[in-house]
């Protein structure tokens, strides 16, 4: 009877081998992996719609140097309108004048779809009126 009390408190009392620890950890990296996946989701999302709203900004700012040459030129607001309209799609534009210069003032969504869809960004650009 002593030597059954012995053997079940060794049973107990000794370490793991190498082959039961990694028995019992299978699968833990594929867990560990699994939690962490949805956060480098998140980022990698994040990152490509802060790509996508500083292109819109730069077609954006370009539509709006573009339509400030072609109402300095003299060619009307509805000219520019549709030329902006052409460049980036949804902008909305609006006209100054002071003195010669002639500044155009364009806004659009940041983009057309996802988290960012209700931001608005705007742009805007002068040109010197003289080419009438």
């Amino acid at each position: 009877m002593k030597y059954a009390a012995f053997c079940s408190i060794w049973f107990v009392v000794r370490s793991p081998s190498a082959a039961e620890r990694r028995a019992h950890e299978r699968g833990s990296v594929t867990a560990e992996f699994a939690a962490v996946m949805p956060a480098v989701v998140l980022v990698f999302a994040a990152c490509m719609a802060g790509v996508q709203v500083a292109g819109q900004q730069v077609r954006l700012q370009d539509a709006a140097a573009d339509a400030a040459r072609v109402t300095a030129r003299g060619e009307g607001a509805g000219s520019a309108a549709a030329r902006a309209g052409h460049l980036v799609a949804g902008s909305s534009l609006s006209l100054s004048s002071d003195g010669d210069l002639i500044c155009v003032h364009l806004t659009a969504p940041a983009a057309p779809f996802g988290p960012l869809a209700g931001l608005e960004i705007g742009a805007s650009s002068c040109a010197l009126g003289g080419g009438r």
